[in-house]
């Protein structure tokens, strides 16, 4: 499905399935409780999304999450996360963090990585590779690559591996919602349904685990 499709269906389908309906998300089944909190920015609802590049349900979801991104009020930070254990995946969380302390991760650069992974064909598994597709996104190359080996970047990957193992997130695309609870579209969807139905509900649980943040509610 293209972007722009996903994201007109998410609009026009709203953020409140009738699923939850009669009494709201349940915890257990559509979403899980951490077994610690984690730490978070000072007075922000900090929304993390767990994925990677070349993960086709991660492709799916990234429209729909980018909508609802975009609707996120002041209180409510928002960040992804990267992960992959393979030696590929590894190579695309250092592109992803070296785009990020570069400035360069905007929408148009982030989902023109998803498109070259899903409709380009490409695979980009060495770094020359990883060099020659965010320079044919626009990005400079030689400073893409001083900050592609740098320390910092290395320094990321390690901390988000960690944080994924700490939010228990071992499937992708996952949310975490106020460091408290995780959610993923095939938790909070019911079976049969298009992804793109199973994400809308992911993001409706997104938005009741938000106002239980808000109010200060831990059950």
């Amino acid at each position: 499905m293209k972007r722009r499709e996903a994201t007109a269906i998410l609009i026009a389908g709203g953020f409140a399935p009738a699923v939850f309906a009669q009494g709201g998300p349940v915890e257990g089944k559509h979403y899980a409780r951490l077994g610690q909190t984690l730490p978070g920015t000072p007075g922000k609802i900090e929304v993390i999304e767990f994925f990677f590049y070349k993960c086709p349900h991660c492709n799916t979801f990234d429209p729909l999450l980018e909508a609802w991104v975009h609707q996120l009020p002041a209180d409510v930070s928002f960040r992804r996360v990267p992960v992959g254990a393979q030696l590929v995946l590894k190579l695309h969380q250092r592109m992803y963090y070296a785009l990020e302390a570069m400035g360069a991760l905007t929408p148009a650069v982030h989902g023109g990585i998803f498109s070259a992974f899903h409709r380009g064909g490409v695979e980009a598994n060495d770094e020359a590779a990883v060099v020659a597709l965010v320079g044919r996104l626009g990005v400079d190359t030689a400073k893409f690559k001083q900050a592609f080996g740098s320390f910092g970047v290395q320094a990321k990957v390690q901390q988000g591996m960690k944080l994924a193992e700490l939010s228990g997130a071992d499937s992708t695309p996952t949310l975490v919602i106020g460091g408290r609870w995780r959610t993923d579209p095939g938790m909070a969807g019911t079976p049969g349904q298009s992804e793109v139905a199973q994400g809308q509900q992911a993001l409706a649980v997104a938005d009741f685990l938000v106002k239980m943040a808000r109010a200060g509610k831990v059950s």
